[in-house]
């Protein structure tokens, strides 16, 4: 009851006081009898929906409904809100949202604008500080006079700012395109609010996983919060926050942020407890979401399916209202598989939008115009061609179109038509053109009308000015020697229809062009040619490197003969210098097995080669050698070194002289040709004391097999030949026992490409051993089987063998 407005003893007469306090007293009677209307309109709203889901009668669902409120320990009206929360709410087909009753007014109350119950006016008997545990019931009977989100805001705002230091409330809905949008808030500055206005999607957002994950966030951390979340205002402002789910709809679209200035979390107590009051504020919320989306009666789920079936460009656009009802926007809510915007999205990437973010150019003109009064007037819109203008990747793009928009259960359905499409695909076409170097042409015999492509004058070399030229007279055009080939192409495809591919040249000021002609004809019922449609095509850059390729493979091909005679000629000469016994030899009591394999890759012939020869004197000499290089300098230096050495020996030169002469011998030949080098191991054996002497230079190590093992004698000093006139050549000697076998070799037996030499010359050494114990035949085949040389330079091997049963 409000309180008499008039004091006793102001000088008024008694029969004004008493008529004073009857107005008061029917004044609150007034106010009282709205309250209960409005609670009334709420409980009949929610009994009305559980009557619709659950089939039951009027008294049924107020027992479903008191019952429920039991259970949950909780008054009748959270059981109200909490019902509203969970059902949908439906809307009359192509009811205007302004003018629709609200069922939270039902009672057909109003409120002046902006005004809002005092919460807690009428405190329980008893009470003097704010009860918490009071909070839901109060909040829940608070809300039957929200006419807003604003108003939901407040209203909690209010409820929670004593009992539980809350100092700010902001509320968010889930949009299209998984964006949040501020709904309601209370608390927080206008200028905070309008930054955090819309959030697109992006991590990090505490509202968004709330709603996501259908979970609270609590956050009271403002460090460890600040490096997880992307914090409204300042973590100092409220270092207490907490972001709680509206549950009822499934799934959640909506968020509750709850911000403390005191740094105290809430407890387990108080968490229960807001958890409670956010479900109570689904009603309201569930309430004023659908007046926002507009209509609820139709199916956008049945609507796209049925948008999946049709062509052409065609979307379904929902209002979106402001609190007073005026449209402020649209969203996309389907859209047909082949609807293109000017920005080439399509079909399901459109749905979700805004018109006026994604389009912002539409505002204020006539087409948004059409709109507004299609939804209002349900007359169809159909306007003049539109002309849309949009910058694009920095390129700014003109676009026409023809727009038509039919109202659907508050909605619109808007199909579009491009006109500017006939333009676009003719610029796409030059560009073609341009980039193939392709001009089209077309004929007509009977009227003599041509029409050649801006390309293809640029292709002739010819002047637009000067027009296109006749195809009766194109062979006039070309050069002489091409020119009875393409008339008489010409004729055929005039007189017969034959088509037409051929190549010819033309001279222009720049030099002679390799064009191609591809034409064909259509003819009448009676065969005769009636238009004749075709392309020309510039090939000089093609020709002319088809000519280089061609004279490059000329002088490839005759290289490569050059070639082939050199290692023949150098492969004769090598055979010549260099027989291979087909057998082993018997030298001196020594049995000695030869291997020559030259590489298997390339077209010249290595230096590798070999000595095995009985001297005067009864002894035997045996050279290995390989001179750097391939071809018929390689066989010379070969030739050279090995009858040199021959020499030198017979006639009594001591080994290191000997290699010392040939190491002067490459050294002086170097000063006349390109400089030669060569490694070389040269031995002497004397049968008497059965004693090898050697000398190296430059080469890889002999390696003796005794007894089953193997090892390489020791590595001598001695630079390879021709490197230097102060190399310095060593002699050791040797004692052969029955069953060794000596290896004298070339690199190309172990090298790897890749391998360490250390580990090729282990890996001989194994092989060795394990092939060529006593006297097994064929020990170097089984060496060689063994090794599998890669193939990439010559092998040449002496096995020099002193059988077993040697005297």
């Amino acid at each position: 009851m409000q309180t008499d407005p008039t004091a006793p003893g102001d000088g008024a007469s008694p029969e004004v006081l008493a008529l004073a306090k009857v107005v008061a007293r029917l004044r609150a009677e007034v106010t009282d009898l709205e309250g209960l209307a409005s609670a009334a309109g709420v409980l009949e709203l929610a009994k009305g929906v559980l009557m619709a889901k659950e089939g039951v009668s009027a008294d049924a669902a107020y027992e479903t409904l008191v019952r429920g409120a039991e259970a949950r320990g909780a008054t009748l009206m959270e059981e109200c809100w909490v019902t509203l929360g969970g059902i949908g709410i439906r809307q009359t087909p192509d009811a205007d949202p302004a003018t629709t009753t609200d069922p939270v007014t039902a009672s057909g109350r109003t409120t002046p604008e902006g005004a809002l119950p005092a919460f807690g006016a009428a405190p329980r008997p008893g009470r003097d500080e704010p009860d918490s545990r009071t909070v839901p019931a109060d909040l829940a009977a608070a809300l039957i006079d929200a006419r807003s989100t604003d108003d939901v805001a407040e209203i909690l705002h209010e409820a929670l700012r004593l009992p539980l230091a809350v100092d700010g409330v902001m509320i968010y809905t889930f949009g299209g395109a998984g964006r949040l949008e501020l709904i309601g808030h209370s608390g927080i500055d206008e200028v905070l609010a309008a930054q955090w206005q819309d959030i697109p999607p992006l991590s990090g957002v505490a509202a968004l996983e709330a709603i996501t994950s259908g979970e609270p966030r609590w956050l009271d951390d403002p460090e460890r919060d600040a490096e997880r979340y992307r914090l409204i205002g300042s973590p100092e402002r409220w270092p207490t926050r907490a972001w709680l789910p509206v549950p009822g709809a499934d799934p959640v679209t909506c968020a509750v942020g709850l911000f403390r200035k005191c740094s105290i979390p809430f407890d387990g107590e108080e968490q229960a407890l807001l958890q409670r009051v956010a479900r109570v504020c689904g009603g309201p919320l569930r309430v004023f979401e659908h007046r926002r989306a507009g209509p609820a009666d139709l199916d956008v789920t049945a609507v796209q399916r049925i948008l999946d079936a049709v062509s052409g460009s065609v979307i379904l656009l929902g209002p979106l209202r402001s609190p007073g009802g005026e449209v402020e926007d649209y969203r996309i809510e389907a859209a047909a598989p082949e609807s293109v915007d000017v920005a080439g999205r399509r079909g399901r990437e459109l749905v979700g939008r805004r018109i006026l973010e994604t389009y912002p150019t539409v505002a204020g003109t006539s087409l948004w115009q059409g709109y507004l009064d299609a939804l209002d007037t349900g007359i169809t819109y159909e306007g003049e061609p539109f002309s849309y203008r949009e910058v694009t990747a920095g390129i700014p793009e003109t676009s026409v179109y023809s727009v038509r928009a039919t109202r659907l259960a508050g909605r619109l359905v808007v199909s579009w038509i491009r006109q500017d499409t006939t333009v676009r695909e003719v610029r796409r076409l030059a560009t073609m053109q341009r980039l193939g170097n392709l001009g089209w042409a077309d004929w007509n015999p009977a009227t003599g009308k041509v029409d050649w492509s801006d390309q293809a004058y640029a292709i002739f070399d010819r002047a637009p000015g000067s027009g296109p030229v006749p195809l009766p007279e194109l062979p006039r055009h070309v050069l002489p020697d091409d020119r009875p080939v393409l008339a008489e192409a010409v004729r055929r495809l005039l007189d017969e229809g034959a088509p037409i591919d051929r190549p010819f040249r033309i001279a222009t000021p720049d030099g002679v062009r390799h064009l191609r002609m591809v034409a064909e004809a259509e003819t009448d019922a009676y065969g005769a040619t009636v238009e004749v449609h075709g392309f020309f095509q510039d090939c000089t850059t093609q020709r002319g490197a088809e000519l280089a390729l061609r004279e490059s493979e000329r002088a490839v091909l005759v290289q490569r003969g050059v070639l082939q005679a050199e290692r023949a000629i150098a492969a004769r000469l090598q055979h010549a210098l260099l027989p291979i016994p087909e057998q082993s030899i018997e030298l001196v009591g020594l049995c000695v097995d030869i291997a020559y394999m030259p590489s298997d890759t390339g077209v010249n012939v290595g230096g590798d080669w070999y000595s095995a020869i009985e001297l005067p004197d009864k002894s035997a000499l045996f050279v290995v050698g390989d001179v750097a290089g391939h071809g018929l300098d390689a066989v010379g230096a070969m030739a050279q070194l090995r009858f040199t050495a021959k020499g030198m020996i017979i006639t009594g030169s001591a080994l290191p002289d000997a290699m010392d002469r040939l190491n002067t011998l490459l050294l002086h030949t170097a000063a006349d040709s390109a400089a030669t080098t060569a490694t070389m191991i040269m031995a002497r054996y004397s049968p008497a004391e059965r004693r090898m002497a050697w000398v190296r230079a430059g080469h890889l190590p002999p390696l003796l097999v005794r007894g089953g093992e193997a090892h390489f004698l020791p590595l001598l000093e001695g630079n390879l030949l021709g490197a230097s006139f102060d190399s310095v050549y060593v002699e050791d000697t040797l004692d052969l026992e029955p069953g060794d076998h000596l290896l004298l070799y070339t690199d190309g037996l172990v090298e790897i490409p890749g391998e360490n030499m250390d580990r090729a010359l282990d890996r001989l050494a194994a092989a060795a051993a394990e092939a060529m114990g006593g006297d097994a035949p064929d020990a170097l085949a089984g060496l060689l089987a063994a090794l599998r040389p890669a193939g990439q330079d010559d092998v040449c091997v002496l096995d020099i063998h002193l059988p077993a049963d040697a005297e």
